[in-house]
C-alpha cells in the first residue's frame, strides 16, 4: 500500500500551520468548529474560498497537533488581552459610532 501525503497544510517558519495556497490558518478552521461547533459544511460556507479537502485537513492537522495549537490559541488569547490592557485612548464601540455620526 502506497500512503499518500496531504499536502494541504504548511508551516510556515514560526511554526503556524496554513492551510496552503491561502491566506487562512489552521487554528481558524479548528476556532470555527470549538466555538461555533460548526461541521465542515458550516465551516465552508463561512469560508467559501477553501475546499472540503482543505477544512477536513486542516481539521485533521489540528486534532494530531491539539496541545501544541491550542497552546498558540491561548497565548494569542492572552497577547491580545495584554495589548487591551495596554492600549490607552481606545475609543469604545459607543463612542466610535458617536464620532461617525457627528460627522
Amino acid at each position: 500500500m502506497v500512503t499518500a501525503p496531504i499536502t494541504h497544510i504548511q508551516q510556515d517558519e514560526r511554526g503556524v500551520a496554513w492551510i496552503a495556497g491561502t491566506n487562512t490558518k489552521v487554528q481558524e478552521v479548528a476556532m470555527d468548529q470549538l466555538a461555533y461547533g460548526w461541521d465542515a459544511e458550516e465551516i465552508h460556507a463561512a469560508h467559501p474560498h477553501l475546499t472540503h479537502a482543505q477544512i477536513h485537513a486542516a481539521l485533521s492537522f489540528y486534532y494530531d497537533h491539539k496541545s501544541e495549537l491550542d497552546g498558540q490559541m491561548e497565548q494569542q488569547m492572552r497577547e491580545y488581552g495584554q495589548a487591551r490592557e495596554h492600549a490607552t485612548d481606545q475609543l469604545s464601540r459607543e463612542a466610535f459610532r458617536a464620532r461617525l455620526a457627528a460627522r
